[in-house]
């Protein structure tokens, strides 16, 4: 079968913003429980995994790294925030300062993330239309 990579950097775009979503949804779920009793703050880390996945290949240059990427290595999830000590009496851990500093900062993640997306169908949309 012949693959000629042209959605190889959308793709992985494409997993990151799926992650930068899910972040969105857990941020809004903690601000959302800021005084729900015991509650532990989620998060998502998209970044550590698809540091790892790139690591295979780290002598590679970048359009080979992402190429043998296994996309479905990229699957994220949330997970529990435990180490994030708790000062509050009622044991909640969610800082609502810092969630609100973290929404912020994904907001812009996500936004750059499908500009990324939107560009790079631009590139390909040219190429085809070039008969490049």
């Amino acid at each position: 079968m012949f693959t000629s990579g042209v959605f190889d950097y959308a793709d992985v775009l494409n997993k990151a913003a799926d992650a930068s979503w899910l972040r969105h949804q857990a941020i809004a779920n903690n601000i959302a429980n800021i005084d729900t009793p015991y509650y532990k703050r989620q998060d998502v880390d998209f970044e550590s995994v698809l540091e790892y996945e790139l690591r295979h290949f780290q002598y590679e240059p970048l359009d080979v790294k992402v190429k043998n990427v296994h996309l479905n290595r990229l699957d994220v999830s949330t997970y529990t925030d435990m180490e994030n000590y708790s000062y509050r009496i009622d044991k909640n851990n969610v800082d609502v300062d810092q969630e609100a500093s973290q929404l912020a900062k994904n907001q812009i993640k996500y936004q750059g993330l499908v500009n990324s997306m939107t560009q790079e169908f631009s590139r390909t949309k040219t190429a085809i239309g070039n008969g490049g």
